[in-house]
């Protein structure tokens, strides 16, 4: 695919002005890295990073049906959320128990906010308009387009935010929703985010999203800002360990597979995949996924063997060095005897098998 077939963020130009390197992303002309990938981890670790996640899709669910409609859809309890400005972490799951798709559920005053993975937006809105047919007082709005999102991640995230849109800021709990201005320019804002560290997901129109860029990198510079690309994005997330669809999660992978059991609620009543999700809880899992640290410098990637000596059990979903905790690091699905921590396996490297050990998830959780 060219770069003129590619879909771009309003950003573009801007992150192009910024030296950055740009690639194609699931069918998107996105920044990989600025300074370097190295550089940009750290700040969101030690300071604050921005990064540009407008390729992001957002769907409005709305109507008296939608709580019941959601609840179908989603393995999450979505009446958790007995109040507006909350939001929760799910998967769709399909009837074999696979994942469509993993996404956040925002509660508002008008109705429901879904917000899912770029590379799914086609596939999601398909799925969940299969099913809204067989729904009544269900109206589903597709606010992808219209919509830019910008993530500001790590310790002094907050502070920053706070600087420009009121202290109030302050006292939003994870997992919650405001809104206003933010130095002058209207936007809402979750306390979410992909990196394993505090900050805000902060939604705006697309003809703001340029300014607000701007203004935030000028305001954060005496905090150490930097703009961080995928490759960062990817690499926090990863030591972290929190999934990336095509991944840790896919269309024949579950969320009880992939250790998100927590975000799943079997006693909520049936639900699409339920069946499956029950069984497999009841009876063992197929596969479960591990974290790997591996030994020496070679790094485990994706679709590296693991072997328990002479036999392959598993294949590594995704690999790296972890830059902030200083090891090779990786996700992998094995048999579930293999998967408890302290296990001695190896991944194969180039030909040659290097040892790793089963450790506690995750990689890297912020003090």
């Amino acid at each position: 695919m060219t770069t003129a077939q590619l879909k771009q963020t309003p950003l573009a130009s801007a992150h192009t002005q910024l030296g950055a390197r740009m690639v194609d992303f699931a069918g998107w002309f996105m920044p990989v890295q600025y300074r370097s990938i190295v550089t940009e981890h750290n700040a969101v670790r030690t300071k604050v990073g921005i990064f540009d996640v407008s390729h992001m899709g957002e769907f409005w669910i709305q109507g008296s049906g939608a709580t019941e409609f959601l609840q179908q859809m989603v393995a999450n309890d979505v009446t958790r959320l007995t109040a507006p400005n909350t939001a929760l972490y799910t998967q769709m799951c399909n009837d074999e128990g696979g994942t469509v798709d993993d996404l956040i559920v925002y509660r508002l005053d008008s109705g429901y906010m879904l917000v899912v993975n770029a590379s799914n937006i086609e596939k999601d809105w398909k799925w969940l308009s299969s099913h809204a047919t067989r729904s009544t007082n269900v109206k589903m709005t597709n606010i992808s387009d219209q919509t830019a999102l910008l993530a500001l991640q790590g310790p002094a995230a907050v502070n920053l935010l706070a600087s420009l849109a009121g202290d109030h800021i302050k006292d939003i709990p994870s997992f919650h929703y405001g809104d206003g201005l933010i130095d002058g320019i209207k936007a809402a804002w979750g306390r979410t985010g992909y990196t394993g560290e505090d900050g805000f997901e902060i939604f705006v129109d697309i003809d703001k999203v340029e300014a607000l860029w701007n203004t935030l990198l000028e305001k954060g510079q005496p905090a150490g800002i930097e703009p961080c690309g995928l490759g960062a994005r990817d690499t926090l997330r990863l030591e972290a360990t929190l999934p990336l669809y095509g991944h840790e999660l896919d269309d024949t992978t579950g969320p009880l597979e992939a250790g998100l059991g927590w975000s799943v609620k079997l006693d909520k009543g049936d639900f699409i995949g339920s069946t499956v999700l029950r069984n497999q809880k009841e009876n063992g899992l197929p596969k479960q996924m591990v974290c790997l640290r591996t030994d020496g410098r070679a790094l485990p990637r994706q679709g590296y063997s693991v072997y328990n000596g002479d036999t392959k059990i598993g294949t590594v979903t995704s690999g790296s060095q972890g830059i902030f905790v200083g090891y090779p690091i990786a996700c992998a699905f094995v048999p579930p005897e293999f998967a408890k921590v302290g296990t001695k396996l190896a991944v194969e490297i180039r030909e040659s098998k290097v040892a790793a050990e089963v450790v506690k998830r995750p990689f890297y959780k912020r003090p």
